[in-house]
């Protein structure tokens, strides 16, 4: 029986880089490698883009037995360099919260969102299945963000360093991750470092390493599981 997986990526650009990958080839609407069947799903930047696209092909497909959002992020830790690719194990609505005079409050902080309530763990979404087990050989766990507003600006990195202590920041990561939760598909989650989160200089960054790298980490998870 052929292995289902469902590729989540928010750009073409990010979804092309299967094209590049050796033994990876068209197969019906998708794409196959060895036994393994891969339907790409390209939803558009930011978490409403993808809630609504993952939505909609649930609703009109079977569920795959495993889902793989891949992309690229920006990296908040000196520990990871351009090129690097890490495995986000929990993830979580990072400005989804309240600004009362000086403070940044979390929902859960401000009382009115329940930290433990599924698919949260003490305000965090977390994934720990045997694909990320397998998938953490090659890959380093990270403590990844998610946010709507990509981080620019020098305070708004202090803030969210200081609240989440997080490695990397994406803006579709924990929507893909509350889905899949909620409806109880296995998941994990692959992104190259394409820049550091930093004051904004997109000279600094480097998206076609990102996503040759990412390629690369890719081929290793398919390989892996085929």
């Amino acid at each position: 029986m052929n292995f289902k997986i469902l590729l989540v990526f928010a750009t073409p650009s990010e979804a092309d880089i299967l094209k590049r990958i050796s033994g990876v080839y068209p197969w019906g609407e998708g794409y196959r490698f060895a036994n393994i069947e891969l339907t790409v799903l390209t939803t558009g930047v930011g978490g409403i883009s993808t809630a609504w696209s993952m939505k909609q092909w649930l609703c009109n497909n079977h569920y795959p037995d495993l889902a793989i959002n891949a992309g690229i992020a920006g990296s908040y830790s000196e520990k990871f360099k351009k090129g690097d690719v890490v495995l986000p194990v929990s993830d979580c609505f990072a400005d989804m919260a309240i600004e009362e005079d000086n403070k940044f409050l979390t929902l859960a902080e401000a009382g009115i969102m329940n930290p433990d309530k599924f698919p949260f763990e003490d305000g965090l979404i977390k994934v720990e299945n045997k694909y990320v087990q397998k998938t953490s050989e090659i890959l380093r766990k990270v403590k990844a963000i998610t946010v709507n507003t990509s981080s620019g600006t020098e305070s708004t990195i202090k803030k969210l360093m200081s609240k989440y202590n997080p490695d990397i920041e994406t803006m579709e990561g924990a929507t893909f991750f509350y889905i899949c939760a909620m409806e109880k598909i296995p998941f994990l989650a692959i992104r190259a470092i394409s820049n550091k989160v930093e004051p904004r200089n997109i000279k600094a960054w480097d998206i076609p390493l990102a996503l040759d790298k990412l390629a690369g980490a890719i081929t290793k998870i398919l390989l892996i599981l085929k």
